[in-house]
């Protein structure tokens, strides 16, 4: 399998792109604590192209998509300048989402998608990111050197997450 992570602007074909495996992702990491109805509801009105479009013109913004064999398969949003409660005053920090569809979730496509963002946060001191508690992709960031730092819940459902951070300048 042809495995390739890129830079991607917010045209209509990588907009439909990313669209495509956020309806996915939202729909399998819900299904067994959410009513279908619901999640269905969700992603028909609140996953917004237009939404996501102003989100990728913001400069300090950038998409990562995953390909598999020219197929989107996974993508990391990297937001400059988002904090969270709790970070240290004066440092920089860059807040990450990383999504993989299960059925593309192997090491190469991790490592991929991993080595573009890491490459995309070179410039900050910090990167963090809130997951769902049962995203399978946490025990790959916890490998890669994040550290999970706070419990919560996140998500349109208000599900139990956890907040992980790296510290750059250690890994």
């Amino acid at each position: 399998m042809d495995i390739i992570s890129k830079f991607t602007i917010g045209s209509e074909e990588g907009i439909s792109d990313l669209i495509a495996i956020m309806d996915s992702s939202v729909y399998i990491l819900h299904k067994d604590f959410v009513a279908e109805d619901d999640i269905k509801k969700y992603i028909n009105t609140e996953i917004d192209p237009r939404k996501m479009i102003n989100e990728l013109n913001d400069l300090s913004n950038q998409l990562i998509m995953t390909y598999a064999d020219q197929k989107p398969v996974g993508y990391s949003i990297v937001k400059s300048g988002s904090v969270y409660p709790g970070l240290p005053e004066g440092k920089r920090s860059t807040e990450i989402s990383f999504v993989i569809l299960p059925e593309f979730d192997s090491a190469e496509t991790r490592q991929s998608l991993w080595k573009k963002c890491r490459s995309a946060v070179s410039f900050t001191e910090r990167i963090w990111v809130n997951m769902l508690s049962h995203d399978p992709l946490i025990s790959f960031l916890e490998e890669t050197g994040f550290k999970s730092i706070a419990e919560g819940k996140s998500g349109p459902f208000e599900l139990p997450s956890r907040l992980l951070e790296m510290d750059i300048s250690k890994n």
